[in-house]
């Protein structure tokens, strides 16, 4: 039988002693054994994947006739020199649901932080433009301690790319300003029921923009959706026209996003692509929050938000709605990244869920039946149109395939 010997401590030349050696049945080599192995980094050798001892091969055996044992596939017959043991399965590759679970849960945990902070925020700081620049800085912020460690590794950009990542940019800076504007104006669980129209957008660019045929089936899911907004809307006690426009207008900046998104399809990583556009965004955001917000500011806004909760408060709370909304967004993006489109389906409507309940609760907000109602029948509409487009997805992907 041929013992492949992989050593660093010997010679060729000693390698021919082994073959002097006499031979012994299985029987009695089985009987001897080896003592403890050195390392590889210490000059020992491998032999059917097992560490040996230099001095093992070295030629005192000519003294010593010393037989090694070999390895149970090699007792049994099998003449594999190279049999592979399978490592230990870890805990995160035994069990990929609990891991997936997981992501999902830090996900929407993040996202109901972010809202309840950012919601007391506007409480005592009414500045949603000058807030959603504290939003992305300290994004941007994070992105650049994190290039600077290597973790990640930042991707280099160039002008074609990012003339197709300012368009997904512009509108990401948009649907965020608006998003807190609206925020700041009603309450947020009214702010999230009209945002559940936004798959109503999305299908309406991707059939009159796009021009890409949306079924009856998927159109008829929406229904409930627009009917179940409507019944929220016109009894909600914190209504305003402000609040439900800027919400609207957040939904139809989120639409072109997607459609931008899609012609900037790149073979970058999503959290280098996540991190430009911030920076991006960062930049778009600035001029207005200076000139609609700016001149308040430096006159009361500032000094009327210390006087109520303190300096020290008030820095601490935009820090962390700003890092809150960074990390939300991104282990969204490492969540969805991990799950099939009908999981991503089901994820983001019941994000919307936790997060109407978990404001409902913390703010004591009340709402009439009617817009209780109103609100689940918008829920169930977004599960439907979910369920039904990723369906359709899956059976695109199906038919390529085939």
């Amino acid at each position: 039988m041929e013992s492949r010997v992989l050593s660093r401590a010997t010679t060729l030349s000693s390698l021919p002693r082994l073959n002097k050696l006499p031979r012994v049945s299985l029987v009695n080599a089985s009987l001897l054994s080896v003592k403890a192995i050195g390392s590889v980094a210490d000059g020992g050798n491998l032999v059917w994947g097992r560490q040996l001892r230099p001095e093992l091969c070295s030629p005192v055996l000519k003294k010593d006739a010393v037989l090694l044992r070999p390895c149970l596939a090699a007792a049994e017959g099998n003449d594999s020199a190279g049999e592979t043991k399978v490592a230990p399965v870890g805990f995160f590759s035994k069990y990929p649901a609990l891991v997936t679970g997981f992501f999902f849960f830090t996900w929407y945990f993040l996202n109901v932080i972010f809202n309840i902070l950012n919601k007391k925020i506007y409480n005592y700081f009414p500045y949603p433009y000058f807030v959603s620049v504290i939003h992305l800085f300290v994004g941007v912020v994070y992105c650049l301690v994190s290039w600077t460690v290597g973790l990640p590794k930042r991707a280099p950009i160039d002008a074609n790319l990012l003339k197709l990542l300012i368009p997904v940019a512009v509108c990401h800076a948009l649907g965020h300003v608006t998003s807190n504007v609206s925020f700041a104006a009603v309450a947020v669980s009214f702010t999230h029921t009209v945002k559940a129209l936004e798959p109503f957008f999305n299908a309406a660019a991707s059939q009159f923009i796009l021009g890409q045929s949306i079924p009856i089936t998927l159109w008829l899911s929406l229904a409930p959706v627009v009917i179940g907004v409507s019944l929220a809307s016109l009894t909600e006690l914190s209504f305003n026209w402000l609040g439900f426009i800027s919400a609207m207008i957040s939904n139809i900046s989120f639409t072109y996003r997607s459609i931008y998104s899609k012609k900037a399809m790149t073979d970058m990583d999503s959290t280098n692509i996540y991190a430009y556009i911030s920076i991006i965004a960062l930049i778009v955001c600035l001029p207005p929050a200076i000139i609609l917000e700016g001149p308040k500011l430096l006159k009361h806004g500032f000094n009327d938000a210390i006087a109520q909760v303190g300096l020290v408060k008030f820095v601490s709370d935009l820090f962390w709605v700003g890092m809150f909304y960074h990390l939300y967004n991104q282990v969204a993006t490492n969540t969805l990244e991990r799950v099939a489109p009908l999981t991503h389906a089901v994820g983001n409507v019941l994000k919307r869920v936790f997060v109407i309940g978990f404001s409902i609760i913390i703010f004591g907000n009340k709402i009439s039946t009617q817009t209780g109602i109103g609100t689940a029948i918008a829920i169930a509409g977004v599960a439907l149109y979910s369920f039904i487009k990723a369906k359709l997805e899956e059976e695109k992907r199906q038919a390529k395939a085939a």
